[in-house]
């Protein structure tokens, strides 16, 4: 009589607990979904400018070298406040920073939108660079932070890489449909509805985080010189090929010694904004020193190869756009399907080196494209490998890179792993478009015609890409090589 009395309440708790344990993973779940919808607008808003800006150039009057600012001016602000909102999310909390972020993205692409000149837009262009570097910085910290566990880690980490690399390729073809379609104005408009619905359930899905106090960390001397380091890296790197080699010499020894002076300070402050110890890991410094090769690989494919379409193959806006969608596919696919798997299988280790072999091979095959190619043929095959490889690399690359670092670094973490992925991008859009350029100017220098000589400049560039992927399969394996059977695992 006593068990029957008494077992109501054991099967009640189970009920509770069961309950309470399915709440707490749709709430994580659905802080995922929040996280990736705010990553997905700062990605898409980074690639669905390139196709447009013939039209923004016909539409303001911009100069050819002035309209590299259309992208200078969100890149700069972007890639040199990265590691110091990452930090300050540890700081004031990282939710708070996210939200802040959202807000002024969203704002800054309705004044994108409604720009009417030149200097409204670069304006606007730079204030939405200083949000999406708020809201990107602080993501990977609050996902390991959810999602703590390797293999469910491991599920989100694809999840998550699934919408970041879907949504680049996403923004070419939004870019080239929105502006031809519609006109360039829609690209930064069709961010409002976006960002306030995510801006609405950011707020009401995201624990909230108190984070450590701005007493505890805010080093503002460093954070002046990391920031202002990391600007003129970026300003140099994508700046370039528009000044004359003893002027970029000489702002690179500038940005060299403003990084000097940055670990000097963090080596002596009390507080440090960047605790150079994150530096003694091994997984961390290498999975970043990685990332710069692999990211610059394909951020120059994606650039090189919408010209190759365009200027090679004749294909319009649109139809440049369409051609690439293949590759979100197959990379979404991949990552949401077999990603955490064959992690959880293989190891981060093992899968990266896969993914770097397939993303070199897919290099080394797009640089024998001719110019009288054909996409089915020479163009969509190497796209496919280099989409495979992706989907394999950057999810466990991401998983080692976070891996090597405490959970009170995880937004100083973020901030660096995506500092990283930005000078990557510039770094391979600045060298290979430079070198396709000159070696195409070269060509019709002497004497040869304009197609088949674009065509031997791109495929110069896809050439070298391939040897910025064999160089990071390299580092990786010798860097990132993982010493026990539990490394593997994550």
């Amino acid at each position: 009589m006593t068990a029957i009395a008494e077992s109501p309440t054991p099967r009640h708790t189970s009920r509770s607990t069961s309950t309470s344990t399915s709440s707490r993973t749709y709430s994580r779940w659905a802080s995922l979904v929040v996280l990736c919808a705010g990553t997905l607008m700062t990605i898409l808003d980074g690639n669905i400018v390139t196709v447009a800006m013939p039209a923004i150039q016909n539409d303001l009057g911009f100069s050819g070298p002035g309209l590299a600012w259309v992208v200078n001016a969100y890149l700069i602000p972007f890639g040199g406040l990265l590691l110091l909102v990452g930090r300050l999310g540890d700081l004031v909390g990282r939710k708070r920073m996210f939200t802040a972020g959202l807000a002024l993205f969203t704002a800054a692409s309705v004044l994108c939108g409604v720009a009417g000149s030149q200097a409204t837009l670069i304006a606007a262009r730079a204030l939405q660079g200083v949000g999406g570097a708020m809201t990107s910085a602080v993501v990977l910290g609050m996902l390991v932070t959810l999602f703590p566990e390797p293999r469910e880690q491991a599920r989100a980490i694809a999840v998550f890489s699934a919408v970041g690399a879907a949504g680049g390729a996403l923004g070419t073809f939004l870019g080239g449909a929105l502006t031809q379609l519609v006109n360039w104005h829609w690209i930064f408009l069709i961010n409002l509805p976006i960002g306030i619905v995510a801006w609405l359930a950011a707020v009401r899905v995201l624990a909230p985080e108190k984070g450590a106090g701005l007493g505890k960390g805010a080093d503002y001397p460093g954070a002046a010189l990391v920031t202002s380091a990391l600007m003129l890296t970026v300003y140099v790197i994508v700046g370039a090929g528009d000044r004359d080699g003893t002027a970029t010499a000489l702002l690179a020894l500038l940005a060299a010694a403003l990084f000097s002076g940055f670990v000097l300070r963090q080596a002596r402050a009390a507080r440090p904004l960047l605790r150079l110890r994150l530096f003694g890991s091994r997984l961390l410094s290498g999975a970043n020193a990685v990332q710069v090769l692999m990211i610059a690989t394909m951020f120059g494919f994606q650039f090189i190869g919408a010209l190759y379409l365009q200027r090679v193959l004749g294909y319009s806006e649109l139809a440049t756009g369409t051609a690439f969608l293949p590759a979100p596919v197959a990379i979404g696919l991949l990552m949401l399907l077999l990603s955490a798997r064959t992690i959880g299988r293989f190891g981060p280790y093992r899968v990266l080196l896969a993914g770097l072999v397939l993303i070199t091979a897919g290099m080394a095959l797009l640089s024998r494209a001719p110019a009288d190619g054909s996409y089915a043929a020479d163009f969509l095959p190497p796209m496919l490998l280099m989409a495979a490889g992706f989907a394999a690399a950057m999810p466990a690359l991401t998983g080692l890179a976070m891996s090597g670092a405490r959970e009170e670094d995880g937004g100083v973490a973020s901030g660096l792993f995506n500092t990283t992925q930005v000078v990557g991008g510039s770094l391979g859009l600045a060298v290979l478009s430079t070198l396709a350029a000159s070696h195409t100017d070269g060509l019709v220098g002497g004497g040869a015609e304009l197609l088949p000589a674009t065509a031997e400049g791109y495929r110069l560039a896809f050439r070298v890409a391939s040897l910025f992927a064999l160089t990071a399969l390299a580092l990786a394996a010798v860097v990132l090589r993982t010493r026990r059977p539990e490394d593997d695992e994550g």
